[in-house]
């Protein structure tokens, strides 16, 4: 069994992280009255267009409301091809100069999206960032463990093989992927024993790609085939994701996961949805907006929020209950 090396490391305020062989773990403590709460958001990084700017003034209000602990961004975090090197202003432009609310200035857990690995994969990864932001912490896969909450964020743009067989004119950084069979194979592997080790009592999965979705990219085959089975033997109870520019629920047809969409952080896609894949979907936006979390020891609470901070659609689930309404 690997050896657990634990370091003490500050990002605006203490934080504890534990390195093992496969996955990195960040201790993240929980809000005084034993909930925790977070907000999520993805494919957003557009210098405040396509309504970035407005997403992010309603964040900050629902933020504060909530008095979120954390933020989670689903990756493609800066358009339209990543970052050219760490010294890229687009970082401070997208990110630091767009999330400027009191509420905000909390821990950024963040994947890399498709868009990302187009540009300088590595700079994201980078300690740099922290020195210009130290809110922003981005690795490839690692969790988050908030006492009675795992969150898992899994690097998954390169389960899809045809980034690497048809790139379609554009370049991907694969700098430390290496092979990408045996790089998804030993990521498949630290997830499933992450998992397994888990007693959290929810188990919540990030990505970049959808599993399920109606949206412009649906479905992602390679995750059905290789993650889902993963999920399910472990009772993860959430996959939450971007890549799709919209705001999702759907339901597992064979297990309680529930899929959540959450990519709508600036440029939308309206209109573009696939209407013969509507089983099992409870709810679908395709405008901008973000959702949040509550958690407790016994309940969820997510909502999802359009540009002006209305709620759209609220899921609670309850150990052995779920339900979700408009």
């Amino acid at each position: 069994m690997a050896l657990w090396l634990a370091f003490t490391i500050t990002f605006g305020l203490c934080l504890f992280y534990t390195c093992k062989a496969e996955l990195q773990t960040f201790d993240h403590p929980i809000n005084v009255d034993g909930s925790l709460s977070f907000l999520v958001i993805g494919d957003w990084g557009r210098r405040g267009a396509f309504n970035q700017s407005k997403v992010a003034l309603q964040m900050g209000r629902i933020g504060e409301q909530l008095d979120i602990d954390f933020v989670v961004s689903t990756g493609d975090n800066f358009y339209d091809n990543g970052l050219t090197s760490e010294h890229d202003t687009l970082f401070e432009d997208s990110f630091t100069n767009i999330y400027t609310a009191n509420s905000l200035q909390k821990q950024w857990y963040s994947v890399l999206g498709n868009h990302d690995y187009r540009g300088d994969a590595e700079a994201q990864l980078s300690p740099f960032l922290r020195q210009i932001d130290s809110r922003w912490i981005c690795l490839r896969s690692f969790i988050v463990n908030a006492e009675f909450a795992d969150i898992f964020f899994v690097d998954t743009t390169p389960f899809v093989e045809s980034y690497f067989t048809d790139p379609e004119g554009h370049k991907y950084d694969w700098r430390g992927i290496g092979n990408r069979k045996t790089y998804t194979k030993n990521l498949l592997n630290d997830v499933e024993s992450a998992l397994s080790r888990s007693s959290a009592k929810w188990k919540i999965v990030v990505g970049h790609h959808a599993i399920r979705s109606i949206g412009h990219h649906g479905d992602t085959q390679e995750l059905i085939n290789l993650l889902l089975p993963i999920l399910k033997a472990n009772n993860v109870d959430f996959y939450m994701n971007g890549h799709d520019h919209c705001l999702e629920h759907i339901s597992d047809k064979d297990s309680p996961i529930q899929f959540l969409t959450s990519g709508a952080g600036s440029k939308a896609w309206r209109g573009d949805v696939d209407n013969t894949n509507k089983g099992d979907v409870k709810f679908f936006y395709d405008g901008q907006g973000f959702m949040s979390v509550k958690l407790t020891p016994s309940a969820a609470k997510m909502q999802f929020y359009d540009v002006s901070g209305t709620v759209l659609h609220r899921v609670n689930v309850e150990k052995q209950r779920y339900y979700s309404s408009i």
